[in-house]
């Protein structure tokens, strides 16, 4: 019974990671706080299983998703650059408008997949067992995806794209467009996002309508950590540490589960993971100034501790 938790928990993690690497562009490195992932991780399942319902290929099914939540943050991206709407706000217009599309969409609430091909049974077609099949490809596929992103990162535009989340006006000031590389990133992270998105559709056999609810949380959860667990030292550590952190992640909702926490309550509980996280540096700070280095019998210092 362990086993099947953990194989499960790995897979999981494994697809879901995908997701995890879109946050990361925007959230760490575009320093930007896109919503639109709560539209676009549905908006890839709901895309994949309406077009496998219509008997297309499921792998030509992924690929389309990926593609339309590409789209989805073309549109968020021009939002903002274009009609100068505030980062925070062009991503909640986006997933509001993607909650009609994806309806539309799928026609209904949500879409059965069972009993129909996947990319899950295309893989055991050859010669994968059953069993591993989802394990399989949640490895290739964020390999895959730590790869090229990290080749990506480390070409020109990879750089401008960097230096943009860093350091815009800087940036801009060497000829940079700097709302081109906004509209990049943001049609990268949701292509991936919705590319996670179709993926945990055909392995958990159906896509629904709320399947995107609190993706964003979910994600910044698993950003921070990778980040506070395995360090970011570099690139390539930092997209691996991601990877790691969304293993870690339903590592940790697993257990939780076990010890008898409500399904119910894990919105909650990951939205506690990521308070602690974010407030860690200041709780951090304030111990060390208070215990560890002694605290002054001056008032200003005790001030300093509260």
């Amino acid at each position: 019974m362990y086993f099947t938790i953990f194989l499960g928990t790995m897979e999981q993690g494994l697809l879901w990671a995908l997701m995890v690497l879109g946050v990361y562009i925007t959230f760490r490195v575009l320093n930007y706080a896109d919503l639109t992932v709560d539209g676009s991780f549905a908006l890839g399942g709901a895309v994949a299983a309406r077009l496998i319902l219509g008997e297309i290929d499921p792998w030509a099914a992924t690929l389309v998703a990926f593609f339309a939540g590409g789209i989805a943050g073309l549109i968020t991206g021009i939002l903002h650059t274009q009609f100068k709407i505030a980062p925070l706000l062009s991503g909640i217009l986006s997933m509001i408008a993607l909650y009609s599309v994806n309806l539309r969409i799928m026609g209904k609430a949500n879409i059965s997949l069972l009993r129909l091909d996947t990319v899950i049974t295309g893989v055991t077609r050859l010669g994968v067992e059953e069993k591993w099949a989802a394990l399989v490809i949640g490895i290739g596929a964020a390999v895959l995806a730590v790869i090229l992103l990290w080749l990506f990162l480390n070409t020109e535009i990879g750089f401008a794209l960097r230096a943009t989340g860093d350091n815009g006006q800087m940036i801009r000031s060497l000829g940079v467009n700097t709302n081109a590389m906004k509209i990049l990133g943001l049609s990268m992270s949701n292509a991936l996002v919705a590319l996670s998105g179709a993926l945990v559709a055909q392995y958990q056999s159906f896509a629904d309508i709320g399947m995107g609810i609190g993706t964003i949380v979910i994600g910044l959860a698993s950003v921070i950590i990778g980040e506070v667990i395995f360090g970011a030292n570099s690139i390539m550590r930092t997209l691996a540490a991601v990877v790691l952190g969304s293993l870690v992640y339903r590592i940790v909702i697993a257990f939780v589960l076990q010890l008898g926490l409500e399904p119910t309550d894990l919105r909650l509980f990951t939205a506690l993971i990521v308070t602690v996280a974010l407030a860690s540096p200041v709780l951090k700070a304030k111990v060390q100034r208070c215990f560890f280095l002694g605290r002054s019998e001056t008032g200003a210092e005790n001030e300093k501790c509260a």
